[in-house]
């Protein structure tokens, strides 16, 4: 009597899927096999393109696009009745792989989770994909992730690098934090100071932010400082949006006003309170500064040349990003420069506007009426609360969730990303034995893993204006690539599950098991540098955390 051979242990797709039946037998990816899809179609015609590619970087194996083969990896757009427009279905059996979508978005996102069930890097061992049935979407429609890229500056080679692994875990938004105090990094034709002046400043060795202990200070004296900046020019904006846009990742980009401001105020001094020379700030001046008066941080408001030129930058900005946000800050604005303004006390008396906070709201409330009239919505977060809310805002919510409470009481959308635990360039362990981070909370990859961007405070009318959440990357100690994908991994699967898998699906122990059995030794293999302290590769059983 024949032996029934019975299908493998289900495999590792992170986020877990909704719905995940085994079934016996593989489908093997060979010579026999061929990518199909309607000629039509010409977005699935790239991803068409997306995974053969992907099949011959780790097989060598060519897979033909519309071929008549023995055996076929099909594509279709569908009407998948109870899935929402990201979900799929994804049917293997050992004859055929059938992926559907309502939207090509579920079709790619079906796409990774089949090329989790493939090796991570090029072997020599069969392409075998376990016969299954899944059907999927998303709990919640933004899973993004915000990089800072203006304390310290990532190439485009390796901001495509953080897209990929968004995408390989089926995140859908890419915040970019293009300008701060440090750095302004996109270049704006209409004034080019903003990228030859802004986006370079005076570094000093072994600098670093938020460091301003006097020993700390005086082990500086000496040090010859070195030119440190980049930015990005138009044409590198627009080629990373579309590799974005062919991985389903709609990149939003985040122009700071009015506050974190001074890389922009010293290329252009007229449009502070009090013009004067100042140089970019440095990881050291701007944290020693005690008298506001010698660095400029915030745009007058009572100047109209600093709306002329925030629109004739948001322009720009507009022409190169097709998102339907633009993300303007509005943070941790610094009220002394506009309560000590000429200017600024006679626009609040002309407004009637009682104190600075009422202020940052007509200033806030200003930019967005001109970005609704150009049929984008503004996007700040949580400060923009203070003084009165822009009618069309949506807030991003980072002291805690009270700001994304408040506002979504208010009938305004809200993305959570809460700096405890949302924040990644917090420690994940230690402080012993962690590389440099920023000390306010620690934010585990369980407690990344468990967040829920519903809140408890709020009624389940009232969630609908939860759109997700998002984590953050701030960089002031976070310099290299390698340093950046350790803070990164496993904290971004863990939040990309907690956004995708519904709550009963849950389960941290099965996600570790996961982690194991695919993710850690793919990082390994690829040479990304992440946390080990779940790590359970016997070569690490004597490192482990």
């Amino acid at each position: 009597m024949a032996t029934k051979v019975f299908a493998q242990a289900p495999p590792a797709i992170i986020p877990q899927p909704v719905s995940l039946t085994l079934k016996d037998g593989f489908f093997t990816i060979d010579a026999a096999t061929s990518l199909q899809f309607k000629a039509k179609d010409k977005e699935l015609e790239g991803l068409g393109q997306f995974f053969a590619k992907h099949v011959k970087n780790i097989s060598g194996l060519e897979v033909p696009l519309n071929k008549k083969k023995a055996k076929a990896i099909r594509f279709e757009l569908a009407s998948l009745d109870g899935l929402g427009k990201e979900g799929y279905t994804l049917s293997v059996s050992p004859e055929a792989i059938l992926i559907k979508g309502n939207t090509t978005a579920g079709v790619f996102y079906g796409l990774q989770s089949l090329i989790q069930t493939l090796p991570a890097v090029r072997t020599n061992q069969a392409l075998q994909v376990p016969a299954m049935e899944i059907s999927d979407e998303p709990r919640f429609g933004w899973r993004g992730m915000m990089l800072d890229v203006s304390r310290h500056f990532f190439t485009v080679e390796a901001v495509k690098e953080f897209i990929d692994l968004l995408a390989l875990y089926k995140m859908n938004t890419f915040h970019w934090h293009l300008t701060d105090d440090e750095g302004w990094r996109l270049e704006i034709k209409k004034y080019p100071r903003l990228t030859s002046v802004g986006a370079w400043r005076q570094e000093l060795p072994r600098g670093i932010f938020y460091k301003k202990d006097s020993a700390y200070t005086a082990s500086l004296a000496g040090s010859k400082p070195y030119r440190y900046g980049g930015f990005y020019t138009q044409e590198q904006a627009r080629e990373v949006v579309a590799y974005a846009k062919a991985r389903s990742i709609t990149v939003i980009p985040e122009i700071e006003m009015p506050g974190h401001s001074a890389a922009a105020l010293a290329a252009y001094p007229h449009l502070a309170c009090n013009p004067h020379p100042q140089e970019v700030p440095n990881s050291t001046v701007k944290n020693a500064v005690v008298d506001n008066t010698k660095v400029n941080f915030n745009y007058c408001a009572g100047n109209d040349s600093s709306f002329v030129f925030l629109q004739d930058v948001l322009k720009e900005v507009m022409a190169i990003f097709p998102s339907e946000y633009i993300h303007v800050g509005g943070d941790e604005v610094d009220k002394f420069y506009w309560e000590a303004c000429p200017k600024c006390q006679k626009r609040m008396k002309t407004e009637g506007l009682k104190n600075a906070e009422e202020l940052q709201s007509y200033f806030i409330k200003r930019m967005g009426k001109y970005l609704v009239a150009h049929q984008k919505k503004m996007l700040g977060w949580d400060e923009i609360l203070e003084g009165g809310l822009a009618p069309s805002a949506t807030v991003m919510s980072w002291r805690g969730e009270k700001g994304g409470i408040e506002a979504a009481k208010l009938g305004h959308d809200v993305v959570m990303s809460p700096s405890n635990p949302l924040y990644f360039n917090r420690y994940q362990a230690g402080p012993e034995g962690e590389p440099l981070a920023a000390k306010f909370s620690i934010n585990t990859l369980y407690k990344v893993y468990a967040y829920n961007p519903h809140s408890s405070a709020l009624t389940p009318a009232q969630t609908k204006f939860v759109l997700g959440g998002q984590f953050a990357i701030w960089t002031e100690f976070i310099s290299s690539v390698g340093h950046l994908e350790y803070m990164l991994l496993p904290r971004m699967p863990a939040l990309a599950e907690a956004l995708w898998t519904p709550v009963a699906r849950k389960d941290f122990k099965s996600f570790t098991d996961r982690l194991n059995r695919w993710h850690f030794t793919g990082w390994e293999e690829k040479g990304l540098r992440f946390h080990p302290a779940f790590y359970q590769s016997r070569m690490h059983e004597g490192t482990r955390q």
